[in-house]
């Protein structure tokens, strides 16, 4: 079905805006007229659907076996996606804003087949041209392999790589925000180059265009011109940065080139500026913990420690602490590396160890600055736990991390440094080992019967009390989803380990006894461990056993 484009923008739209809204390109189109209507992408679908008569259908997975039939420079252009065949042959497309004239021509001329329509959302066409054309795939199709040559792995400045390798490095990166990616990992192998994302803390493989790996030096070169790297050095490593938008999103991003076998491996670590900083409850923290860890924010002085390994999820527990104590009364000043959230009222201090700006160094100084909450984003050496252990016994309350197991481990830790026993026993108020877990996608979660003697093996391993599986009759699961990738997960949340040190603990600490030993004790006195808190998240409908198990299985 044609529509014409004269009928196609709604009444509502005064004749300047239709005519912006047509000039722009197809796939931009929506989402402009969504904004002029002042409404969602969803309600514009929906009174598109109503004014052309085609019907709103969801991505089909046999709808790839169609691809195949269409260039992907078409596919691009003019933002479609096969749906399903009919039986009579005819291929069914679904689109993001209803057909132009001489579409259909086009189709036919190139698959021999006659076209039937459908709307579908902006996203879900791009995500399924994504997913099975790869990231990038209208960049470097076919049509544009004339465009790049040899020589583009030897440019030495930024103007002379093509446009074609801009755009596809860009989409990369793009595309890596879109799906809430923390790190992009560009791998050379032996017969292809691979691109993969982190996600939710799992390793995810990028779809991406079969003739990518004849491009593979001209990208590496492309990303190393962006972080200021030199692109004629192959044979060290090297470190760099790159400033970049995409959106209302600013990135800065961490960069570093390692020499292989096949080529130089490229990571980079995503550090969104706009991201949304997480509040005590979003994190995953239980009431019960909670509650403990209140009653240490408001008092004037000690030190809050938070545990885990990297990538657990310490400096978001830390400022959401921030967050919560944060008010005009207050001057809190925090040492990072990186700063990774910006806290209005809050001075935040970046280390800069290429110029010897270290956290001891910046420690000390920030003393001097009459602070009354002091933020030192990791203790790494005796120095700073010294300094931080004699500013929190000055009047400071201090915040920091460590890279331990578990929160005893934090505590025989810091007198391996060469803290005095009595001094770790005065100064630290709490400890916080934390893991982070993936969470249940919402969209396809749905709850089945629980299998009570599977469970009952599952809490063994666990150390939960095999009575708790007597008390559940269902379990949620989430069989996976366009919105989750069919992972099952979308996000992650916390699981904590609280240990309080009060006076039962102080005589264990200050003798030096072991990690174990204080964990005994600490157990004994109410402390729930991460296994547990695993087991209550559930409960709560937030994880299954299997990603607890994942997670925990190795402390």
């Amino acid at each position: 079905m044609i529509i014409d484009e004269r009928k196609t923008c709604l009444q509502r739209l005064t004749g300047e805006q239709r005519e912006r809204l047509m000039a722009l390109p197809r796939p931009q189109r929506l989402p402009a007229l969504a904004e002029m209507l002042g409404e969602s992408e969803d309600q514009a679908l929906e009174r598109l659907s109503a004014e052309s008569g085609l019907p709103i259908e969801l991505p089909e997975e046999n709808g790839s076996t169609a691809l195949g039939e269409l260039p992907a420079r078409l596919l691009h252009e003019y933002q479609c996606i096969p749906s399903k065949a009919s039986e009579n042959g005819t291929l069914c497309l679904m689109t993001l804003w209803p057909p132009e004239p001489g579409m259909d021509d086009w189709i036919y001329a190139v698959s021999g087949r006659e076209v039937s329509w459908r709307l579908a959302s902006a996203e879900k066409v791009s995500d399924f041209l994504t997913q099975h054309l790869g990231v990038g795939f209208d960049t470097l199709d076919d049509a544009t392999l004339d465009e790049i040559d040899e020589r583009d792995a030897e440019v030495e400045e930024e103007e002379d790589q093509t446009a074609t390798i801009v755009r596809f490095v860009n989409d990369v990166v793009s595309q890596a925000v879109r799906d809430g990616a923390t790190d992009i990992h560009v791998e050379p192998q032996e017969e292809e180059l691979r691109i993969r994302y982190r996600v939710d803390g799992m390793l995810v493989s990028v779809p991406v265009p079969e003739n990518l790996r004849r491009f593979q030096d001209a990208i590496i070169a492309r990303v190393k011109i962006m972080s200021k790297l030199n692109i004629s050095e192959r044979r060290l490593p090297q470190d760099g940065r790159i400033n970049f938008r995409v959106g209302e999103n600013l990135l800065d991003i961490r960069v570093s080139t390692v020499p292989t076998m096949y080529g130089e491996s490229v990571s980079l670590r995503l550090l969104n500026k706009k991201s949304l900083p997480f509040t005590m409850e979003e994190i995953g923290l239980l009431p019960r913990d909670q509650q403990i860890i209140d009653r240490v924010l408001v008092m004037p002085h000690g030190i809050v420690l938070v545990t885990g390994p990297t990538g657990s999820g310490k400096s978001t527990s830390l400022n959401a602490f921030i967050r919560q104590i944060n008010s005009p009364e207050k001057r809190i000043i925090t040492i990072e590396d990186p700063v990774e959230y910006e806290v209005p009222g809050v001075n935040q201090m970046q280390v800069r160890p290429e110029i010897g700006l270290e956290f001891a160094d910046a420690l000390r100084h920030v003393l001097r600055q009459d602070p009354d909450v002091i933020m030192v984003g990791e203790i790494r050496d005796r120095d700073t736990a010294d300094i931080a252990i004699r500013a929190s016994l000055t009047g400071h309350l201090v915040f920091s991390t460590l890279h331990t197991n578990d929160a005893p481990g934090a505590l025989t830790r810091l007198i391996d440094m060469g803290i005095e026993p009595f001094l770790v026993a005065s100064a630290v108020e709490i400890v916080i080992a934390q893991r982070l877990i993936r969470r249940l996608c919402r969209n396809c979660l749905r709850m089945e019967k629980a299998d009570v003697t599977a469970l009952k093996g599952q809490l063994a391993l666990l150390g939960v009390d095999l009575a708790e599986a007597d008390a559940v009759d269902e379990l949620a699961v989430s069989p996976g989803c366009q919105r989750c990738r069919n992972s099952g997960f979308k996000g992650r949340l916390g699981i904590f380990e609280v240990l309080r040190v009060n006076e039962t603990l102080h005589e264990l600490i200050v003798t030096e006894q072991s990690a174990r030993a204080i964990r005994k004790r600490a157990m004994e006195n109410g402390m729930r461990d991460l296994a547990f808190c695993g087991w209550e998240q559930v409960k709560l409908r937030n994880t299954t056993m299997e990603e607890v198990l994942r997670v925990t299985s190795s402390e």
